[in-house]
């Protein structure tokens, strides 16, 4: 009875996965088509209507007009996203210029959870690109640009959010003090994150996390790069904050914003590189630099309320350091040479990113092999070479950025056969990630039961290899599941002794 509970089960799980459905936009399309490759819709509205969980948009490569906001409200779950991605090697633009400039006129409006966004480009919008007051999203490798305010905006209860390898940049309102490239600001929900992006020549800040309304939310940054912010595309100085990393502040100066951020740079701002405000939270800075910003870093523990620290840990600058007055500061070089760094040329920092959507690799900023910085750190966990971390946002010889390249996508991705099949007591898992993500890779008995975990983390795109060591198991038949970004696939192996 037990295993016919189980085979039913099985087979309802394919069953869902047969029925999710994958539509295509286009602009030669029209929304009379049916939403097929080869009669795609016109536009993203359309394909809207009707998606469930598990269902796929695909965007075809090209530039599409947008006179409305695009609101994106229904919803996939843990364990059943819903996809909103570019065909394979293109990229699509949604142009809202012709938009006029009010709070009511945003891009895409992102109400709806378990959604996952990728290689979308959104630009000229009347207000935010994109705004999103949704939680447990992915939006990976897209920008925002020239949009009427923050080109990216978390608010109103937005919460455990992932935004990977996007770009925000040229964004500018008329005031001049409301454009940020990134904002998970005001009411704004916990737990949001920010991997490898980077934020630059927005009117205001680069990132700013000002609150009205919500109290003692964390947000983390990691690998980001925050430039040149406060000037005007044309590269004037414009009216707004121009700082960089924008940690905090509210009204009566009174609202908890923790901030961490984790191989960060901050440079060429027109005001301050990390700046405080008036944030009364937590803000961890791990092997964070800093260099030619109006005053590069304004951080004091002094106005932290109780039960909040100031942690800096590992962090360098190029220049005066400005104001560090920290709970814990270890080992922070604050007394750096020309000489210690490979580059202070900031050439390249625009450039386009690699095919997977991570970070150039530059010289800039990155510690010279016979500089002060080398295995000069405090060891908190990251990974490093040598004897110890070095200080300052990049490790020598380690490109920080994620790795890998794939031409795999969401609907494709790949679990391998093990290899051997039967195996004793050994063998080989091997399965493709076309993006970043959470994975689990675990092992159940032929009734069901979970006997092992091998992977339950996030990785990066790329190809792996795990190895299962069945040596305490009885012989007999097994599977392995692997389960990415709310989708699953499944294999069988058999263990001989």
């Amino acid at each position: 009875m037990k295993k016919t509970m189980i085979m039913m089960l099985l087979i309802g799980v394919l069953l869902i996965q047969v029925q999710a459905k994958t539509v295509y936009v286009a602009t030669t399309g029209s929304d009379s088509n049916a939403g097929t490759f080869e009669m795609p819709y016109a536009t993203i509205t359309k394909a809207l209507s009707g998606r469930v969980a598990g269902d796929s948009i695909v965007v075809r490569g090209g530039t599409y007009k947008n006179t409305a906001t695009i609101k994106m409200n229904g919803s996939g779950t843990a364990d059943s996203r819903l996809f909103l991605v570019t065909y394979p090697g293109e990229r699509a633009t949604l142009d809202f210029s012709s938009m006029a400039e009010a709070s009511s006129n945003r891009g895409i409006v992102l109400s709806g959870s378990y959604w996952y966004i990728y290689g979308i480009d959104i630009k000229g919008a009347g207000d935010n690109g994109l705004n999103i007051t949704g939680s447990h999203n992915i939006i990976e490798f897209c920008s925002f640009f020239e949009n009427r305010d923050s080109g990216c905006q978390l608010n109103t209860g937005a919460s455990y959010n992932r935004l990977i390898n996007c770009d925000s940049y040229y964004n500018i309102d008329a005031s001049e003090g409301n454009a940020d490239g990134f904002s998970p600001k005001m009411d704004v929900g916990t737990g949001n994150f920010f991997y490898g992006c980077r934020s630059w020549q927005n009117s205001d800040d680069g990132w700013d996390g000002y609150l009205r309304g919500a109290d003692n939310v964390t947000d983390t940054l990691e690998n980001c790069w925050c430039f040149k912010n406060g000037y005007r595309k044309d590269g004037s100085a414009s009216d707004g904050n121009g700082n960089g990393f924008k940690m905090g502040g509210s009204d009566a100066k009174n609202l908890a914003h923790n901030f961490v951020l984790i191989n960060c740079i901050s440079f060429d701002n027109r005001v301050k590189g990390f700046d405080q405000n008036n944030n009364v939270g937590s803000m961890t800075l791990i092997n964070c630099t800093s260099y030619h910003n109006g005053t590069n870093y304004s951080v004091s523990s002094s106005t932290l309320t109780a039960g909040h620290a100031l942690t800096v840990i590992n962090c360098t600058i190029s220049g005066t350091k400005g104001t560090v007055s920290a709970n814990v500061e270890k080992t922070c070089n604050w007394s750096t040479a020309t000489t210690d760094f490979v580059s202070l040329d900031t050439t390249g920092v625009r450039g386009p990113r690699k095919a997977n959507g991570s970070l150039p690799f530059l010289p800039f900023l990155r510690p010279s092999a016979t500089g002060k910085l080398i295995d000069a750190g405090t060891n908190v966990g990251l990974p490093f070479i040598g004897s110890a971390p070095d200080i300052g946002a990049f490790e020598y010889g380690v490109e920080t950025a994620v790795s890998g390249q794939s031409s795999l996508r969401v609907n494709d991705f790949q679990l391998l056969q093990n290899y051997p099949n039967p195996f004793n007591p050994s063998t080989m898992i091997s399965y493709g990630l076309p993006f970043s993500g959470r994975v689990q890779l675990k092992v159940y008995n032929i009734i069901g039961t979970e006997i092992a975990t091998l992977i339950d983390q996030e990785q990066n795109s790329g190809t792996y290899t795990v190895n299962f060591n069945a040596g305490s198991f009885t012989s007999g038949v097994y599977f392995y599941r692997l389960n990415y970004n709310g989708v699953s696939l499944a294999r069988k192996m058999i263990l001989t002794k």
